[in-house]
C-alpha cells in the first residue's frame, strides 16, 4: 500500500490550497452574508483549470485523476463550502453526464465549454416528491414531430440560474416499460428553451453564496436529439453519476471539517483564559485531537473511493462508505469548533458559524446518510 500523492497531485492540492487561502477565505463571510454568486472567483477556477479538472484535454479538460479532483475540492471546502458546491456540482453532476453519456457532437457543443468553465450548468434530477425516492419522476415529456414537450418542476437545483448558466440535464418520464415502469429518460435542455423557467434562489440555512433555485417547465420544447444517453436509461445513468458525485461531496465534507479545525486551533492558541491560552487545558487538547483523527479517517476513505474509481474498479460502496462517514464527521467537528469557540462561534463574525449553517446539507445531499444506509445494506445482501 502506497499513501503517497504523486508530484501531479502534490502540485494540484498546492496550487488549490494557495488560491482558496489567498483569494476565497478573505472573502467568504461577506458573501456568505450578501449571499453573492462569485463570478469573480469562478472565472479563475476556471483559468486554473479546476472547472474541467478530470476530463480529457481533448474536451478542454485538465486531465487530471479523481484523486487530484478530490484533493481539489477539499482545499476549496476548507476554505468556503458555498464555492466548493459550485465547482463540485459543475464537475461532478453538470458536466460528467456529457462526458459519460454525451455523443461527440453532445461534448462538443456541451462537454469543452463546461471544462473550460464558460460556462455552468444544472442537473435535474430531484423534485418537489422525489427526493430520497429518486425513481418518483413526475415531470413528463412527450415526443411530437421531432420535438420532447416537456411538463414539470425540479428542486434544489445547483448553478441552474446564473448569469453564465447554459441549462440542465433533466430526468423525465417519456413513456412505460413494457413490465409496466416509468420508462425515464434523460434531456437536455438549454437555458433559452421556451417554456423553461427558474424561480428566485433559494433562502437557505447554508451554500449562500452558491446558486439553487427550482426549475418549471410548461410545454418546453427541445429537439428529438436533446436526449443524453439511450433513451430509458435516465434513471440509472443519473444514479451511477450520483456515485462520482458522492465523492464529490465527501470531499467538500473533509474540507469543510478541515477549516473548522484550523479556526479552532488558531482561536485555541489566542484565546486566553484563567492566565493562559486555553489550548493549554487538557479539555480543548482532546476536542482537538479527536477532531483531526476523524477527519484524517474520513480523508483516507474519499481519497480511497477516488482511487478506486481512478482503478476502474466498482467504487459505488466505497463512496457511499465515504459520504456517510465524512458527512457525519463534519457535524462533529464543526459543532466541537463551535464549543471551543465559546460565544463567539455563535455569531456570524467568526467563520465556524458560518460553517455550522453550511454543514448540514452535507448530511442530505447526494443521498441522505439514511439513504446511504440503505444502499450499503442492500450492496451486503441484507
Amino acid at each position: 500500500m502506497n499513501f503517497d500523492l504523486s508530484d501531479e497531485q502534490k502540485a494540484i492540492q498546492s496550487l488549490v490550497r494557495e488560491f482558496a487561502q489567498a483569494e476565497v477565505v478573505p472573502r467568504a463571510e461577506e458573501m456568505d452574508r450578501q449571499e453573492a454568486f462569485p463570478y469573480d472567483l469562478v472565472k479563475q477556477m476556471a483559468e486554473l483549470g479546476l472547472m474541467g479538472l478530470p476530463f480529457p484535454e481533448e474536451y478542454g479538460g485538465a486531465g487530471a485523476d479523481t484523486v487530484s479532483y478530490a484533493l481539489a475540492v477539499m482545499e476549496l471546502g476548507r476554505a468556503d463550502a458555498s464555492t466548493g458546491i459550485t465547482m463540485a456540482a459543475h464537475v461532478s453532476l453538470g458536466a460528467t453526464p456529457f462526458y459519460l453519456y454525451g455523443t461527440k457532437a453532445q461534448k462538443e457543443k456541451y462537454l469543452i465549454p463546461l471544462a473550460q468553465g464558460s460556462m455552468l450548468w444544472g442537473f435535474g434530477l430531484t423534485e418537489p416528491g422525489a427526493g430520497s425516492d429518486a425513481a418518483n419522476v413526475q415531470t413528463k415529456a412527450q415526443l411530437r414531430e421531432g420535438k420532447w414537450i416537456i411538463n414539470g418542476t425540479k428542486a434544489f437545483i445547483t448553478n441552474s440560474g446564473t448569469d453564465i448558466s447554459g441549462g440542465s440535464t433533466i430526468t423525465a418520464v417519456t413513456g412505460a416499460r413494457p413490465e409496466g415502469k416509468p420508462e425515464i429518460t434523460n434531456l437536455i435542455v438549454p437555458q433559452d428553451t421556451h417554456g423553461f423557467s427558474r424561480s428566485r434562489k433559494y433562502k437557505k440555512m447554508g451554500w449562500r453564496a452558491s446558486d439553487t433555485r427550482e426549475l418549471s417547465f410548461v410545454d418546453a420544447e427541445v429537439p428529438e436529439e436533446n436526449v443524453l444517453g439511450a433513451r430509458g436509461k435516465g434513471l440509472q445513468n443519473f444514479l451511477t453519476v450520483l456515485d462520482g458525485g458522492r465523492i464529490s461531496v465527501a470531499a467538500l465534507s473533509v474540507g469543510l471539517s478541515m477549516g473548522a479545525y484550523d479556526e479552532s486551533l488558531k482561536y485555541a492558541k489566542e484565546r486566553q483564559a484563567f492566565g493562559k491560552s486555553i489550548s493549554k487545558f487538557q479539555a480543548i487538547q482532546f476536542k482537538l485531537v479527536d477532531m483531526l483523527s476523524e477527519i484524517e479517517h474520513a480523508k483516507n476513505m474519499v481519497l480511497k473511493a477516488a482511487w478506486e474509481k481512478d482503478q476502474g474498479r466498482d467504487f459505488a460502496m466505497t463512496a457511499s462508505f465515504a459520504k456517510l462517514y465524512s458527512a457525519e464527521v463534519s457535524r462533529r467537528v464543526v459543532n466541537e469548533a463551535v464549543q471551543i469557540h465559546g460565544g463567539y462561534g455563535f455569531m456570524d463574525e467568526y467563520p465556524v458559524s458560518r460553517m455550522y449553517r453550511d454543514q448540514k446539507i452535507n448530511e442530505i445531499g447526494e443521498g441522505t446518510n439514511e439513504v446511504q444506509r440503505m444502499i450499503i445494506a442492500k450492496m451486503l445482501g441484507l
